[in-house]
C-alpha cells in the first residue's frame, strides 16, 4: 500500500468516527460492520490474530492465487491493513504459502498435506441452502463436490450429486467460488460468527 494511499484511509478513517453516531462509532472500532470473510488458511483466532498480524502485506505477495486483500477502514480500526479473503471473488486453493511468507507467525506455516491441512486449518464451514442448490431441486450439478480439494472428507455427494458438507470442511471456499447458482447455493460460514 502506498503511503498515500494509507494517508487518504487514515484520514477518511478519523473523519468518519467523528461524524459517526455512538452506535455506528462502536462497530467502526469494534470491527462488527457485517461484512463476511474469512481469514488466511492457518490464521490465528482473531484477537490473537489482530495482535500478531504486522500489516506487511507478504502473506498476499505469496499468494499465487491472487485470493488475498488487505482491509481498509470498511472492517473497522481494529482490521486496518489484515488480509483477507472473499471466497466467491477468489477462493484459497490451500497452497499454504501464506504461511511460510508470514513473518510473525499470525498465520501458522502448515505443511501442505492432507493430514496437516485437516489437523491445522479452520477458515470456516461450507453450508448447503438446499433450496437453492440444483442438485436438491431434481437437477444433477455436483460442481461444488468436483471444486472441493478435500472431495469425499470435506464433502460427498449423493442421489442427483446432492451436496452433504461433513464436519471436516476447513472453509476454502472453492465450493462457494465454483457455484453457478446466484445466489450462490453453498456458501462459507466464517469461524468467527
Amino acid at each position: 500500500m502506498e503511503r498515500r494511499e494509507f494517508l487518504h484511509d487514515l484520514i477518511a478513517a478519523a473523519a468518519a468516527l467523528v461524524a459517526a453516531p455512538s452506535v455506528v462509532r462502536a462497530q467502526i472500532l469494534n470491527n462488527k460492520t457485517g461484512i463476511r470473510y474469512l481469514r488466511p488458511p492457518g490464521a490465528l483466532e482473531e484477537t490473537n490474530f489482530l495482535g500478531r498480524c504486522i500489516r506487511c502485506g507478504q502473506c498476499g505477495e505469496a499468494c499465487p492465487n491472487r485470493c488475498i486483500k488487505f482491509f481498509g477502514t470498511d472492517n473497522g480500526i481494529s482490521s486496518y491493513g489484515t488480509p483477507y479473503i472473499t471466497p466467491r471473488e477468489q477462493a484459497c486453493i490451500l497452497c499454504m504459502k501464506c504461511g511460510e511468507a508470514c513473518p510473525t507467525g499470525a498465520i501458522k506455516p502448515i505443511e501442505r498435506n492432507a493430514e496437516n491441512i485437516l489437523a491445522e486449518v479452520s477458515m470456516g464451514k461450507a453450508r448447503v441452502d438446499k433450496s437453492l442448490c440444483l442438485s436438491y431441486q431434481g437437477k444433477s450439478c455436483g460442481v461444488c463436490y468436483r471444486a472441493c480439494p478435500l472431495q469425499d472428507i470435506a464433502i460427498t455427494v449423493g442421489w442427483m450429486e446432492q451436496p452433504t458438507v461433513t464436519e471436516h470442511c476447513v472453509g476454502c471456499g472453492l465450493c462457494e467460488r465454483s457455484c453457478i447458482q446466484i445466489p450462490q447455493a453453498i456458501r462459507i460460514i466464517p469461524n468467527y460468527s
